[in-house]
């Protein structure tokens, strides 16, 4: 996104409603996506269906087929679970539809083992690591073992279904991971356009500080010294002189203001300015790439304290490596710097200042075997 993106009076940019459009339209081709393969997951209840057709007369005909849309409609409310991330209600709907499988066993025989293709890869997608390759070489093993110790139960199709779980599962699989991928890509957009959008209301406030600031600065100045040579002039124009005076203040206050509301802090983009400047400062930086750790209400703070730590060892410490370490209640920037005796500035005495209204901790010195650490704790 390029920084000159057109600011919109909701306060985002016209690339960054590009951006979220964008978003949407990913996140709704996945789940069309995830809605086709269900849909083509359902061809395992039809194979089972076979089964039943084979094997079942009469009522227990049309009792095995209610079973089976029982079981492909439990299917779809698990998918439709899982893009909701309501995973209590994914344990219960696919614990039931194995109990309707278990149903289904005696009606259909050995073709039931097909509903494993859909049981099995479904469980393995949520357990993940070495649980799910035992699940899956549990369920495997299942088609081919069951059918040999079920009287009456063919085994010609037994390896046949356990391929059908191996390969299913691989599939679950692998589109986890895309449909994984994507997240992280459609989160990484986002970041890097909010980071866009703050860096173009920063360069909006330093072009308002700029421009106002300097011609209003000029317009006290003035109006002061034309106030003061306006000696023996009507008290008329003396109290217009005041008046514009007074105007220039306030609005030179108000636009200062404005400009420190515009330059919002916030943690996400104090590490990611860090990380840059202690790029081109030549410093190794270690720097957390994540901070949702640390809770809303701290993290404007903490990104001040980045900002002067970061800003410290850039311009004093000398140092090749800084490293900043987050957790919910602290955050500290250290450096392998000259170190040195804690002092007093405007910077760190700012911060202490905001440390103290925040009711949090301030410490700052030399740290061991060198170098200087700043770290600050917050309230509980």
């Amino acid at each position: 996104m390029s920084a000159s993106a057109q600011v919109q009076p909701g306060g985002g940019t016209v690339t960054d409603v590009e951006d979220r459009l964008e978003s949407e339209d990913l996140r709704g081709l996945d789940e069309r996506r995830r809605l086709l393969l269900a849909l083509g997951m359902l061809c395992y209840p039809f194979l089972a269906g076979v089964g039943v057709a084979q094997h079942t007369r009469g009522a227990g005909l049309v009792v095995g087929y209610l079973l089976l849309v029982a079981v492909s409609a439990c299917y779809l409310a698990i998918v439709v679970a899982s893009m909701r991330s309501a995973w209590r209600a994914y344990w219960w709907l696919l614990a039931l539809m194995t109990v309707l499988a278990v149903l289904v066993a005696p009606l259909a025989h050995e073709n039931v083992l097909i509903l494993a293709a859909v049981i099995v890869p479904a469980a393995a997608a949520r357990v993940g690591g070495r649980a799910a390759l035992g699940l899956v070489g549990l369920g495997a093993a299942g088609c081919v073992v069951v059918p040999m110790l079920v009287p009456g139960w063919s085994t010609d199709p037994a390896w046949y279904y356990a391929v059908a779980v191996v390969f299913t599962a691989l599939l679950v699989h692998a589109f986890s991971r895309t449909a994984t991928a994507n997240q992280q890509l459609r989160e990484a957009r986002a970041e890097v356009a909010r980071l866009a959008s703050e860096a173009e209301r920063n360069r909006i406030a330093r072009d308002l500080h700029d421009l106002l600031g300097h011609s209003l600065t000029a317009i006290t100045v003035k109006s002061g010294l034309a106030r003061r040579l306006a000696v023996g002039a009507p008290p008329a124009a003396l109290a217009e002189m005041e008046s514009v005076e007074q105007l220039a203040r306030q609005a030179l206050t108000d636009v200062r203001a404005a400009v420190s509301g515009y330059q919002d802090v916030t943690l996400a983009g104090e590490l990611a300015r860090g990380r840059e400047l202690l790029r081109a400062a030549g410093v190794a930086a270690d720097l957390p790439t994540a901070y949702d750790g640390v809770p809303p209400e701290r993290q404007e703070l903490f990104g001040w304290v980045v900002r002067e730590g970061v800003t410290n060892v850039v311009r004093h410490a000398r140092a090749s490596r800084c490293t900043v370490e987050l957790t919910a209640s602290s955050v500290e920037v250290r450096d392998d710097g000259v170190g040195g005796p804690a002092g007093a500035g405007s910077g760190l005495d700012g911060l202490r200042a905001r440390v103290a209204a925040a009711g949090g901790m301030l410490t700052a010195g030399p740290s061991r075997p060198r170098g200087w650490s700043l770290r600050v704790e917050a309230s509980a």
